[in-house]
């Protein structure tokens, strides 16, 4: 992981997973069991970026703060590759989509999912339970997608601890089943 002499604080030790690539820079904090993958950039040069509880941020994601708002990723959220948050909130149990944009300002209720290459406009509010779709995104079906995304979160958990181990071929015998299982018996216990 790149350092920068002037780091605010870069708090990783509870994170299942830092790829080396990643590159963080200022006060950034990854909560217990998160991970972040190869070549993500996490910049914050004012304000802060909280990535949340067995949260993912995959390749190449790049994260940025907002002129006047931080970047918040809540617990068990998967933000798939190439896609950027810039000052944004994306609250608990989301799935942000491959290459979408998701802007200042913009909050993205628990529940939902960005579909990829979708572009939320500064400001936006998407309901929970969302499927957001397009360029302006916007909500195209209500469906809550919490413990779909909470199966995807406890996945990528799983692989990011094999990969700490330097095991790259955690999927091969992964049982999708157990992890469903597993996802409801959390969902219940968080009182989704």
């Amino acid at each position: 992981m790149a350092t920068d002499l002037n780091i605010v604080s870069i708090e990783v030790e509870n994170a299942a997973y830092v790829a080396p690539s990643a590159i963080m820079f200022g006060k950034v904090r990854m909560e217990e069991g998160s991970s972040i993958w190869t070549n993500s950039v996490i910049r914050s040069e004012h304000k802060q970026v909280q990535i949340g509880r067995f949260s993912n941020i995959q390749d190449l994601v790049m994260i940025h703060v907002g002129a006047r708002h931080p970047t918040i990723v809540g617990d068990y959220c998967s933000v798939t590759h190439r896609a950027v948050l810039h000052g944004c909130t994306i609250e608990d149990y989301c799935l942000i989509g491959i290459g979408s944009i998701i802007m200042d300002g913009a909050v993205i209720g628990k529940g939902s999912i960005i579909a990829g290459n979708t572009f939320v406009t500064e400001g936006t509010v998407v309901p929970p339970g969302s499927v957001v779709m397009g360029s302006p995104g916007k909500v195209v079906r209500e469906k809550d997608s919490a413990v779909a995304n909470i199966v995807n979160a406890l996945l990528y958990h799983r692989n990011a601890l094999a990969y700490a181990q330097g095991n790259h071929r955690a999927w091969v015998d992964v049982d999708l089943a157990a992890l469903k299982t597993q996802a409801d018996v959390l969902a219940k216990d968080l009182g989704i």
